[in-house]
């Protein structure tokens, strides 16, 4: 028996045995009958089983007919199924994007509306997490990370404009019982400290030597959405970049009591494989990134 039969022959034999004829399975396949009853006779030859009885004008399957119908039958039922499923998706792209928590919560997350809009044939799948991506071995198009590592040969490296950072706290604590309107005025309040920041308050005091803080005291955190999240609850002042409180500044549920103008830090970086670079998928949303960060670091 040869390793592969005929498709054509299969297909014959399948709409054969569903319809318990050979003349319905012509009708349904746009042949003749005796153009069945010919693919079925290769088939056998083939396979070196008889599959049908002829009996009389009807057919009728033989046990092991029927059997080899059985696995057929289930098989094109499987190949219809994933003919169907990819009809749905046959218009879409994945995109595959590693984030950091923060940024995923505070940034991408409330733009990824408009990106999907500019884009409707690319769907996004966003998986947040502090440890970065290996690019050359996972199902990853794009890895947006926090602070510096080396990156395996191969990678491309796009920063991120530079970060502003400074001190935010709600409204109520920048004008409650101690108003905050002077570094100095920091004395009177918590102090929250985000320790994955490339910036603390130690740096910050180093501009402003004449406040003296006591840094050792403090709720700490390791993901800037929860400092982030605590200075809106009231829980006390924290030192966080501009980039990830837009929304929190833009509704008033955060203030900068000192301004918008601060230390300076080059903090996220977009890495991607240069031999994939130039994917439609992967270029479209670089070019929507960028455009989106410059647009958030001129508002």
């Amino acid at each position: 028996m040869p390793n592969r039969v005929s498709l054509k022959a299969v297909q014959a034999f399948e709409a054969a045995a569903r319809l318990s004829s050979f003349a319905l399975a012509a009708d349904e396949l746009l042949v003749t009958p005796s153009a069945v009853s010919h693919q079925i006779k290769l088939l056998e030859d083939q396979v070196g089983v008889r599959l049908f009885h002829r009996v009389h004008r009807a057919v009728v399957l033989t046990d092991a007919g029927r059997r080899y119908a059985e696995e057929i039958t289930a098989a094109f039922a499987r190949i219809d199924t994933a003919t169907r499923n990819i009809g749905r998706t046959e218009k879409s792209d994945m995109l595959t994007i590693h984030c950091t928590p923060s940024f995923a919560t505070q940034w991408l997350m409330p733009r990824l509306a408009r990106f999907s809009s500019l884009n409707p044939d690319i769907d996004v799948h966003l998986n947040a997490s502090a440890t970065p991506a290996d690019l050359t071995t996972a199902a990853v198009d794009l890895d947006i990370r926090y602070g510096t590592k080396l990156q395996p040969a191969g990678t491309m490296v796009l920063p991120f404009p530079t970060e502003t950072i400074v001190p935010l706290c709600s409204p109520a604590l920048a004008g409650g019982p101690h108003p905050i309107r002077a570094p100095e005025d920091l004395r009177h309040h918590t102090l929250i400290h985000s320790e994955i920041c490339l910036v603390g308050w130690r740096d910050w005091m180093r501009q402003h030597r004449k406040v003296p803080l006591d840094i050792t005291r403090g709720p700490r955190f390791d993901r800037s959405f929860m400092a982030i999240s605590a200075a809106v609850d009231g829980l006390g002042v924290c030192l966080e970049s501009l980039l990830l409180v837009e929304r929190e500044l833009d509704t008033g549920r955060l203030v900068a009591p000192f301004g918008l103008e601060g230390l300076r830090v080059q903090g996220y970086t977009c890495n991607l494989l240069k031999s994939r670079a130039e994917l439609p998928k992967i270029r479209s949303f670089q070019n929507w990134l960028f455009w989106e960060l410059e647009r958030s670091a001129h508002a």
